[in-house]
């Protein structure tokens, strides 16, 4: 063989060699990429959709106590008033000269009281039965008393008058919204006659009607979240009427609203409600199920390779109860696997495959 030959065929061989090494790169690179989650054992939920209002646990239709003429409207629809402030206010002008004249009625039987023990003091002093007659120490000590007896039933009258007076005034009892106000300046309102409607925005209560099966299971544990819009948040309940509407099968659950969620007496509100079984299973994340058409329902289990690659198996798996994010697996898996819940819709049984999860951590870590 002559030298040109022999330095054709070495290079011949360098670059089969340079192939084999760039198509084994090329493999390497090509291997499709996808991410990984684990098999969880977890406590088991059982889900349910509801629908309720969201209401206020302070609502009232303000009243009057007393008769009068309106001479002053201190509000309007949607304004916002603390507690103690007035609202309403009726003409008291009767209503003050009948407290100035028990004051003055007060007085007079606190002066005749105070005369009435001078002059029981002044017999006592002198001696009973020497100087002064029995009976007449005797009519001085009733005396006495009744002064003291008109004194408290008049400081009584006073008191009543002061209240009634007051009650001219229609104040706001909590803090809140007027939502509504049913009356205007120089109109007549008798005792029970509606005047405003105040509703309290931040004691907010979510009411929902459920099922009566649920209620012993959310005895032990239960979450509930709330969908206003695209968002969801997250929520606790508040309390449970133990009562069940015969009619409906259902009992009241009331669920606290989160600042949040910017929320109003009146406005529908849907929410999940989770109860806990009682019992723990296997669960996957919704994203790992394959289903087919004939009802088959799958996962693609990884099983890790030597050079940082996975290889995937598919798994037949039988499902149980969906719960957030995530399905119970009752057959079909042990629990120490890993599986694929992106990248998964073109995988084919025994292909190698790179998990971006730890790409992304070793990114992250540098």
């Amino acid at each position: 063989m002559t030298a040109y030959p022999l330095v054709r065929y070495l290079a011949l061989v360098l670059l089969l060699l340079g192939g084999l090494i760039l198509s084994s790169a090329s493999f390497a690179q090509s291997a499709p990429r996808v991410e990984l989650a684990p098999v969880n054992r977890e406590p088991i939920y059982t889900e349910t959709k509801l629908v309720g209002t969201v209401n206020s646990l302070e609502d009232a239709l303000l009243s009057a106590s007393v008769a009068g003429l309106i001479i002053q409207v201190a509000v309007n629809p949607g304004d916002h008033v603390a507690k103690g402030d007035t609202l309403i206010a009726l003409d008291d002008d009767l209503a003050r000269f009948d407290l100035a004249a028990a004051v003055a009625a007060e007085q007079e039987a606190q002066a005749t009281l105070a005369e009435a023990e001078r002059l029981l003091q002044e017999a006592e002093s002198v001696g009973v039965g020497r100087n002064i007659a029995a009976t007449e120490a005797s009519a001085r000590r009733s005396a006495v008393n009744v002064a003291r007896a008109a004194r408290s039933r008049l400081t009584a009258e006073q008191a009543r008058l002061s209240a009634l007076l007051a009650r001219h005034e229609i104040n706001a009892p909590f803090n809140g919204v007027v939502s509504a106000r049913s009356v205007n300046l120089g109109e007549w309102v008798t005792p029970g006659d509606s005047v405003a409607r105040l509703v309290n925005l931040d004691e907010l209560r979510a009411d929902f009607q459920v099922p009566e099966i649920f209620y012993a299971a959310l005895q032990d544990e239960a979450f509930i979240s709330l969908r206003v819009g695209q968002h969801t948040y997250e929520s606790t309940i508040a309390t449970m009427v133990p009562i069940s509407d015969t009619s409906a099968r259902t009992f009241l659950l009331r669920a606290h609203v989160p600042e949040a969620a910017a929320l109003y007496p009146g406005n529908a509100v849907d929410a999940v409600l989770r109860a806990s079984t009682g019992s723990d299973g296997l669960t996957v994340p919704r994203d790992a199920l394959s289903r087919y058409p004939d009802g088959r329902v799958t996962v693609w289990v990884a099983t890790p390779n030597e050079n940082n690659t996975y290889q995937v198996t598919e798994q037949r798996v039988q499902l149980g109860i969906n719960f957030a994010d995530r399905v119970e697996v009752v057959e079909g898996l042990s629990g120490d696997e890993q599986v694929v819940v992106r990248g998964n819709e073109s995988l084919v049984e025994g292909v190698s495959v790179e998990n971006i999860a730890v790409e992304n951590d070793a990114a992250g870590s540098e």
